[in-house]
């Protein structure tokens, strides 16, 4: 299963990008998602996930407030609206699937964001 990140380009600070994961011919219906990014130098973190019905969101302190996570059932996808960018937000931005209890299993190939100032 090979997961679809997209979305990600140049923003200014304060702007907004929407990144996308999807998973062209399989169902991310039962599958919790996660966010992580990985910047030039740094271990790569958790920004964001979602479980598989929708129901809880979880965002880390960095981006709570700015990034909203969700999921469009229909459309096998889900989306990562980022506002109020900063520079330190800059990174490459990879999406992640996982089954309940389970450690993340499939894995997109990362798309860039890069936030000036």
């Amino acid at each position: 299963v090979q997961l679809q990140a997209s979305g990600g380009g140049l923003a200014q600070a304060g702007g907004s990008l929407r990144l996308s994961c999807a998973a062209p011919g399989f169902s991310l219906g039962r599958y919790a998602i996660g966010w992580f990014r990985q910047a030039p130098g740094e271990e790569r973190e958790g920004v964001s996930c979602i479980t598989g019905s929708g129901a809880s969101t979880y965002y880390a302190d960095s981006v709570k407030g700015r990034f909203t996570i969700s999921r469009d059932m229909a459309k096998n996808t889900v989306y990562l609206q980022m506002n109020s960018l900063e520079p330190e937000d800059t990174a490459v931005y990879y999406c992640a699937a996982k089954l309940p209890l389970r450690n993340y299993s499939y894995w997109g190939q990362g798309t860039q964001v890069t936030v000036s100032s």
